[in-house]
């Protein structure tokens, strides 16, 4: 069976996250990292594979706890994905992974 093409999925970082209680004690928000580690995850669990290493990231606005995000994400060359992050309709963070080859069919 083959990847799909694309897809989108929805995440929420748990305010308990242990995470947050050095992130900006005032106003916590989720580190990016965790944000690309759940996307990248996800991808992973698609079947598309692990990410070999991200190719680009960026980071425009912020994601807060228990915030939905919405992962959108598309092949966009042979061995790479392209993704991004939304909340509440508003761009939070983009980016494209390049990914370990698939098995030989």
């Amino acid at each position: 069976m083959a990847a799909p093409e694309g897809g989108t999925h929805r995440f929420a970082i748990p305010a308990g996250h242990p995470a947050f209680a050095g992130h900006f004690p005032c106003r916590p928000l989720v580190p990016g990292v965790m944000l690309l580690d759940a996307a990248l995850a996800h991808l992973a669990a698609c079947g598309l594979g692990r990410a070999l290493r991200l190719t680009r990231a960026k980071f425009t606005a912020p994601v807060g706890p228990e915030e939905a995000v919405e992962l959108r994400w598309k092949a966009a060359a042979p061995g790479r994905v392209a993704f991004e992050g939304h909340c509440g309709g508003t761009l939070a963070f983009s980016g494209e992974a390049a990914l370990e080859a698939g098995p030989a069919a």
